[in-house]
């Protein structure tokens, strides 16, 4: 069976985010076919005038990383109803040079949270709508919120309880078999 490295990227740049949690907890139920790795996106905006022959290293490292990876895996909060700035600018960073984009056409998935009840319905939409550009296949479903998330993972990504764990195994699962049939 192939392994396949998925890019997983976290949408708050906090040390202790709801959004960290749960993205440590899947990288510890990943399914053997991926082999999962937190992307670190705390970086400068993009700004194409920065775009030269010497870009910021933080976006060499991060294009070189997702270079890598053959999928990606966005786990975020939601800021004010949509996705953060964090995350935006690492989709914009990973999708320039024109050209010579580094996630562009990668399989995905994405993971909302929130400490209330819609559990990020809003951030998991607007990702969804950012990577149709970049030709990104999204697995339609399951969709992942993780509402009330500050009851459902503890510090270090421990999963609370049965419920979550299952429904975090089952995503795992369809993202293994989405990133299989859609990896390039």
């Amino acid at each position: 069976m192939a392994t396949y490295r998925v890019a997983v990227l976290v949408g708050s740049l906090r040390k202790e985010a709801f959004s960290r949690r749960v993205a440590q907890a899947l990288c510890a139920m990943q399914p053997a076919s991926l082999q999962m790795e937190i992307v670190e996106i705390a970086m400068p905006l993009y700004n194409q005038d920065l775009e030269t022959d010497a870009p910021p290293a933080e976006w060499t490292a991060y294009r070189d990383k997702l270079r890598a990876a053959q999928a990606v895996l966005f786990v975020t909060p939601e800021y004010n109803r949509g996705m953060t700035g964090a995350i935006k600018n690492a989709i914009d960073v990973g999708s320039r040079p024109y050209g010579k984009a580094a996630i562009n056409g990668k399989p995905c998935a994405v993971a909302s949270t929130s400490p209330g009840a819609l559990g990020g319905f809003g951030a998991n939409h607007q990702v969804r709508q950012s990577v149709v550009f970049l030709d990104m296949p999204m697995m339609p479903a399951p969709e992942l919120y993780v509402g009330y998330v500050d009851k459902m993972v503890e510090a270090g990504g421990k999963v609370a309880n049965d419920a979550t764990r299952d429904l975090f195994a089952k995503f795992l699962d369809r993202f293994a078999d989405f990133v299989q049939r859609n990896a390039r």
